[in-house]
């Protein structure tokens, strides 16, 4: 049995491993956490539980600041080298970043119960981490003389504006200013998970099926990206305005670029390979999401009448976001750890299943459905898969590469 000290300079070898094992964790202790919530205000099984802020600004941070980050420095700290031919983040930086995003993150379930001064501080120690694996990233960005570094430059703006984007909620947090709190929100939403992931499938999408699909034609006109960042921080600088109903002029546009896109990458033949499979369709939600978006906003500029409640939020958050970072996740860690690149039936059974929790969680919005049924219930389905593929592909960050190679 391999002795603690080496487990931990195995899982210490490469930024993915400590940053992802991060992101796994959360992704069961948030939604953990959330289920609780849930089934006090929702389910009726106990009293709402008393936390010290209301529980949606609680669950807005843990989701959007303190869960996909983790998965989206592992990718980045190991793909910036890659896409630029530029040095490897060191372990000095990668390592108390790591350090001090995962204790901000796991001291605030408790801090809801303690206070406001230590949800600060725990805001504050994943602001620390936050702020170190970006300059991690942006000494690989400026350091290297590439001559196309639109996508990572893209990453890092994005970035920067999710780190004040949580410094806004501890803005908020110590002053009660409304507008702080909206701004966190939004900016986390349209200005750091937006166009990072829309940045990442437009560079990685058409590249894995190129690899993998006979005769595959790689397709990514810069303008059509720009045009869809555009319209993200369009949308979100119309909404904290609070003009919904002239959100479709940005909404609109967005799915029609956004749909040429899902088809011109080869969605109908996606499906030959499991693990592109769950990228394509993880991009497809996003379809489906602008959609919904420009439907609900058109409507509300023509009656005044306000439809579809946060069902595309959630389209969105949980079938883009969160399925993107399943399907990246999942390829990241079998590619560097020496396994085959090749989703098995449990994994593509468990993307299948995490693929109810975006319909069960939008139903009520779109159907009036019962929410206390159906909000606990995608909660759930949530813990339920995210759990599966803590327990399926965790233990890989602490153990060594099958193929016996560093890192």
């Amino acid at each position: 049995m391999p002795s603690s000290r080496r487990i931990w300079e195995t899982f210490t070898s490469a930024p993915h491993r400590m940053m992802m094992l991060g992101g796994a964790i959360q992704g069961v202790l948030a939604l953990l956490w959330w289920l609780a919530d849930l089934l006090g205000r929702y389910g009726g099984l106990y009293a709402p539980l008393n936390w010290g802020i209301p529980p949606v600004w609680a669950h807005q941070f843990l989701m959007v600041y303190a869960f996909f980050a983790f998965f989206i420095f592992g990718f980045l700290m190991t793909t910036y080298p890659n896409w630029m031919n530029g040095e490897k983040i060191p372990r000095q930086l990668y390592v108390p970043a790591f350090l001090f995003m995962i204790s901000g993150a796991l001291l605030f379930y408790p801090s809801l119960l303690a206070g406001k001064t230590m949800l600060a501080v725990s805001a504050g120690l994943l602001l620390t981490g936050w702020a170190i694996s970006l300059y991690a990233l942006m000494r690989v960005l400026v350091r290297t003389p590439h001559p196309d570094k639109v996508h990572p430059t893209i990453t890092t703006a994005a970035l920067l504006i999710g780190w004040l984007g949580a410094a806004a909620w501890l803005g908020w947090l110590l002053t009660g200013n409304d507008s702080l709190i909206a701004f966190s929100r939004l900016a986390g939403i349209w200005g750091y998970l937006a166009p990072i992931l829309l940045a990442v499938s437009h560079k990685m999408l058409p590249f894995f099926s190129s690899v993998v699909l006979d005769h595959y034609r790689v397709v990514r006109p810069y303008p059509a990206l720009f045009f869809m960042l555009a319209c993200a921080l369009g949308h979100g600088a119309l909404e904290l305005a609070g003009a919904l109903s002239w959100l479709w002029l940005t909404d609109i546009p967005l799915f029609a670029v956004a749909t040429w896109f899902s088809w011109t990458w080869g969605l109908a033949r996606c499906f030959k390979v499991k693990l592109l499979a769950v990228l394509h369709l993880s991009f497809a939600w996003f379809v489906v999401a602008m959609a919904l978006y420009g439907w609900q906003s058109l409507n509300l500029f023509l009656t005044g009448t306000q439809v579809f409640g946060m069902a595309p939020l959630h389209t969105m958050s949980i079938g883009f976001f969160a399925s993107m970072i399943l399907g990246m996740a999942s390829r990241v860690t079998l590619g560097h750890s020496g396994r085959p690149l090749a989703l098995d039936t449990p994994s593509w059974a468990l993307f299948l299943a995490f693929q109810l929790t975006v319909i069960v969680r939008i139903l009520p919005d779109l159907t009036g459905m019962p929410a206390n049924i159906f909000y606990p219930l995608a909660a759930f389905l949530w813990l339920t898969s995210y759990g599966t593929w803590f327990f399926m592909y965790a233990p890989i960050y602490w153990r060594p590469r099958v193929d016996g190679k560093p890192g």
